[in-house]
């Protein structure tokens, strides 16, 4: 039951699905998993150290992933892997692609190869 102090939120069925596998070998619910996760990243992400500052160059660029420690490339990794996830669904990567007159390839709902020209036009080039 929900108390008063519960906000509404979404979380793609992948994770869910992850929290509620995590959480059985732990005894927690899918909820508590997700709840258990974000406060494991929220400690790690309020952490002021130096560490904490030397992902944040990686980050950024400033410094070499290669450079950091062992613990500091877990961290770094980390949040690359976590900000792909996040960017994945809001990126049109065939825009992308046609913006730098790039043709692309995929596979359509029915299976079907398809090229994707820059101009806007397609071309069947077999079954998958």
């Amino acid at each position: 039951m929900m108390t008063t102090n519960d906000k509404v939120t979404r979380f793609s069925a992948t994770l869910v699905d992850a929290a509620a596998d995590a959480g059985r070998r732990r005894n927690r619910s899918a909820r508590k998993q997700l709840e258990h996760w974000v406060r494991i990243g929220q400690s790690v992400s309020e952490q002021t150290s130096n560490g904490g500052r030397r992902v944040e160059q990686a980050l950024s660029g400033e410094l070499a992933s290669e450079d950091l420690t062992e613990q500091e490339s877990i961290v770094f990794s980390a949040e690359v892997e976590a900000g792909i996830a996040e960017s994945l669904p809001t990126v049109d990567f065939g825009a992308q692609r046609a913006a730098r007159r790039l043709s692309s390839v995929a596979l359509d709902d029915d299976g079907n190869i398809v090229e994707y020209f820059p101009d806007g036009t397609t071309s069947v080039m077999g079954r998958a």
